[in-house]
């Protein structure tokens, strides 16, 4: 089950939650998979989507791949979310820590997902901690280009009316609050 751990409303309406819990789980409209760019899903985020999710979802990732080559970090993939609650799975790359850039290949990815989402109409979007697994990135800064820009985003129009933050472990949820009471909380 998922927990709620923070919650505001931004100026422009949306709300934005940091969760605990299993991001298969969600019943957003999408979700999104820390993915690499030829859309293996074989560990973590991926592995954990495609083992709830079903085949459909590696065989839809294939097909895409090969009709639109290499997934970049801003222009993420999408396939339907096979026997998930989800209607989507957005495939994000994330950077991986030690490529150089990886503060801005970890933006494009965030908005890029958040991008494809209004594309696609959708409501509701949950994003895992991308590239804090096996990529490396480390949680706390990882977390802090996260909310930063899903903040920029939601700055202008968007339909996206929920986005969710959902971590597994205990580590991870401690450095993603720690984040987010630095980006939220008001400035002295």
């Amino acid at each position: 089950m998922n927990s709620l751990v923070n919650e505001t409303i931004l100026p422009t309406g949306q709300t934005l939650q940091l969760v605990q819990g299993d991001i298969t789980a969600e019943t957003t409209d999408t979700i999104v998979n820390a993915a690499n760019a030829q859309l293996l899903h074989g560990a973590g985020v991926a592995g954990a989507i495609l083992r709830r999710g079903g085949a459909a979802i590696q065989r839809e990732s294939e097909a895409w791949v090969q009709a639109h080559g290499p997934v970049s970090h801003a222009k993420p993939a999408w396939t339907s979310g096979g026997n998930l609650a989800c209607r989507v799975v957005i495939h994000a790359v994330g950077p991986v820590w030690g490529d150089g850039d990886e503060d801005a290949k970890l933006a494009d990815a965030i908005s890029g997902s958040l991008h494809l989402a209004d594309e696609l109409k959708l409501a509701s979007i949950a994003f895992p901690a991308i590239s804090t697994g096996i990529f490396g990135f480390p949680k706390e800064r990882a977390a802090a280009v996260l909310f930063a820009s899903i903040w920029k985003y939601l700055e202008k129009p968007s339909g996206l009316r929920l986005v969710r933050v959902v971590v597994y472990d205990t580590a991870t949820v401690t450095a993603f609050e720690k984040a987010w009471h630095d980006h939220f909380s008001p400035k002295r």
